[in-house]
């Protein structure tokens, strides 16, 4: 199969496609067979859908089940697409807040979702 489809990909290319992140990505998303693409977006839909319930329910950002939560992201996206220790991770984070794409994606999902997410990310890697 091809790369996965994504909609920013022309733009991910020229904000990281000096990176070993994006090489290591586009080496294994290249492989994927279209099982394994519907099974890493289910469990992304997953994981969101987790931290949006957790956010809903009121459970603390830094509590252990938003930090397992924060944990599983990144290990998601270790797996299926690069190394992703949790500095990194932290890097994304800013990111899901500052970019108003990434914010809006998360923000349709649940307001306030963004930040969260963020604060989570940030409590599990210990920031």
């Amino acid at each position: 199969m091809s790369h996965m489809e994504n909609p920013h990909e022309q733009e991910a290319r020229e904000r990281w496609g000096d990176t070993e992140a994006w090489r290591e990505s586009r080496r294994r998303t290249g492989s994927y067979s279209p099982e394994q693409v519907r099974e890493i977006k289910a469990e992304l839909e997953e994981i969101e859908a987790s931290v949006a319930r957790l956010l809903e329910d009121g459970a603390p950002a830094d509590g252990e089940a938003a930090r397992a939560a924060a944990e599983r992201a990144r290990l998601h996206i270790d797996r299926w697409y690069y190394p992703c220790p949790p500095a990194m991770h932290v890097g994304l984070a800013e990111m899901y807040v500052s970019d108003p794409r990434f914010r809006a994606h998360y923000e349709d999902r649940r307001e306030g979702l963004a930040e969260y997410l963020a604060a989570a990310i940030r409590a599990n890697a210990g920031n």
